[in-house]
């Protein structure tokens, strides 16, 4: 089977290496890392779905598996299908669950889905009115696409008006209390196989203070929650999502991330997003033990009620992200990295690349070496596996102290205490 993976990042980056297990592998434009497992192609535009389109024909693929949210949201995926060519994403339509809040919001209305409260607010008065209905802590959410940081949870009514402002279209809506979970279903439009959950760490510092970010921790599997936590979110929330959108006419084909508060009440569905979660989905995916290139083939074949349910292997997994300097605010470029060959030596450990470039740095009578360099928010991401959590977060950690960049930051909690972390929860006592 020949596959080929569009996108740049770590989530791209750990599907390479899961599909490199049984298929031969192609990436554009893809990172140095996932270099190392897949051919990779020049691709200016990821959002190009035209030159992907004929680059996958050129190559005969027999599936594209398109990584970010950007091209989903775009439609890509409905260009390369109207090539012929199978493809992993939803249709632009359905990728909307990511591209509109307010919109993800509708159908799990409609479709019964348990969820928050919320308010869709298009003016500062509407903003305020919601805030004030729904009370502290304050949860506002950009309606758009905004990398995984469009969300503020605060006590500071000030804070939670300004985010609104500076976005166009808010969701505004209660804060659910509880750890939070990550489930991602493989959809083919009717059909749904669940994988393992996971936990990611979203906020900057330890103890989950600091600005949101793009995540910069998980691990899997989570042995506080609810044995049953699988089955009942596909009963009560993946499957009347797919039979809502097939009736709009929308069916999802893809992966649906629910992203999940384990409240007092139960479940209830934070967010929907189209595509794998990162880096979440990295300690699921060093799990998998079946064929990540079948399931994902029979998803985008419409097929997936025949193929068996995803196997997952004992053990634990732990991802540690290294973030460049500034980040999430900003990022520093260029820094050069020291000690990825020594990180990837350990035994069970895979360092996987999401923010790095290779630059040519000619030094005396090596006029050829090149250096690996920060080229990006999220650089890198240390991923273990393990007997089980414990062991697995000490390989993590351990591999990561070897790596270094100028202005390196890596929270140390990530994993810690595996009994459901409530990320954000010093908000609850400001």
């Amino acid at each position: 089977m020949r596959t080929l993976v569009i996108g740049t990042g770590g989530r791209e980056h750990a599907l390479a290496l899961a599909l490199a297990k049984d298929s031969e592998v192609h990436a554009a434009p893809g990172n140095p890392g996932i270099g190392a497992v897949a051919t990779l192609h020049d691709l200016a535009d990821i959002e190009d779905g035209v030159a992907i389109a004929a680059l996958a024909t050129e190559l005969a693929v027999d599936l594209v598996v398109i990584g970010p949210e950007a091209p989903l949201v775009a439609g890509v995926a409905d260009t390369v299908r109207a090539a012929g060519v199978p493809v992993f994403g939803p249709s632009g339509a359905a990728a909307q669950l990511e591209g509109s809040k307010a919109f993800s919001k509708e159908v799990m209305a409609a479709a019964g889905v348990p969820t928050a409260g919320s308010r869709t607010c298009t003016t500062a008065e509407e903003v305020a009115a919601a805030l004030d209905e729904l009370g502290a802590p304050y949860v506002v959410k950009d309606d758009a696409l905004a990398a995984g940081k469009g969300v503020v949870v605060t006590n500071s009514r000030e804070e939670a008006l300004a985010h609104a402002a500076s976005c166009g279209r808010v969701v505004v809506e209660e804060f659910l209390a509880g750890p939070e979970v990550s489930l991602f279903a493989i959809c083919d439009g009717t059909t749904a196989h669940p994988l393992q959950p996971a936990q990611d760490f979203k906020r900057i510092l330890d103890g989950g203070r600091g600005p949101n970010t793009g995540g910069m921790g998980s691990y899997s599997p989570l042995p506080w929650a609810p044995a049953d936590l699988r089955e009942q979110v596909m009963r009560e929330v993946v499957q009347p999502t797919l039979d809502e959108m097939a009736r709009r006419g929308a069916p999802f084909a893809g992966c649906l991330y629910v992203g999940l508060a384990l409240t007092a009440a139960g479940p209830r569905v934070i967010e929907f997003n189209c595509r794998f979660g990162d880096p979440d989905i990295q300690p699921v995916l060093a799990l998998l033990e079946s064929s990540l290139s079948s399931l994902l083939l029979a998803a985008a074949t419409g097929t997936l009620a025949a193929e068996p349910a995803p196997v997952f292997s004992d053990g634990a997994a732990v991802t540690v992200v290294l973030a460049s300097a500034g980040y999430p605010e900003s990022s520093s470029k260029g820094d050069v990295i020291r000690g990825v060959g020594a990180a990837n030596g350990f035994n069970d450990v895979d360092v996987i690349h999401a923010g790095t470039a290779l630059v040519d740095a000619p030094e005396p009578g090596d006029p050829d070496h090149r250096h690996l360099v920060t080229a990006g928010g999220r650089v890198l991401a240390v991923r273990a596996r393990g007997y089980d959590i414990s062991d697995a977060r000490a390989r993590a950690y351990a591999a990561a102290g070897l790596i270094s960049f100028d202005g390196m930051q890596r929270r140390s909690d990530i994993a810690a205490e595996p009994l459901g972390v409530v990320e954000g929860a010093s908000v609850l006592g400001d």
